[in-house]
């Protein structure tokens, strides 16, 4: 029987995007970096707006259910996890199905605080979680200008991946007979 072809593409794109509002009580926790600021994010889990988003491109990127299917905000399991764990899993799924990521870019867009004094390390963080060079870690912020979601953080992730190469065949020596 011959071999079935491989239909993955060589590179797959995959966007994802999330939400969470401001709530009182609770640490602002972004890209896996806690910040300081008066308020966090709500959310079933740590709400870290940022690595939901990278979850749910990852997942996208591989035609996997996505991180609220994965990990339901109905499940106690999840009730204040770390994400960290959430964007764990969709790696595996990630390196399972093939590939490798070879690029994130992100934006944020809430208000306060002011992410520019934070990005180098949102940035370091997501590297190491991602197992990739800082320099292929895009994080950017904007303020959400005339929208209404002053009391909110959004955040929006694209990641870039490629299957991951295979180990060439052994080619098979035939042993000469005399």
């Amino acid at each position: 029987m011959p071999a079935k072809a491989d239909s993955r593409p060589e590179i797959s794109i995959g966007y994802g995007w999330d939400s969470h509002e401001f709530k009182s009580g609770v640490p602002l926790k972004i890209g896996g970096v806690n910040l300081a600021h008066s308020k966090g994010l709500g959310g079933h889990s740590d709400g870290d707006v940022l690595l939901h988003a990278l979850t749910d491109a990852v997942l996208g990127a591989i035609a996997a259910p996505d991180i609220g299917t994965l990990f339901s905000p109905s499940d106690e399991r999840w009730k204040g996890a770390d994400s960290a764990l959430f964007l764990a899993e969709a790696l595996r799924r990630m390196k399972a199905a093939g590939y490798s990521i070879v690029n994130l870019d992100s934006t944020l867009i809430l208000l306060q605080p002011k992410i520019s004094s934070y990005a180098g390390e949102i940035r370091q963080k997501i590297s190491e979680l991602l197992a990739i060079s800082v320099d292929r870690v895009s994080v950017k912020a904007k303020t959400p200008e005339g929208m209404g979601t002053e009391n909110a953080a959004i955040a929006h992730a694209v990641v870039l991946l490629k299957r991951a190469a295979r180990a060439p065949r052994r080619a098979q020596v035939k042993k000469l007979s005399r």
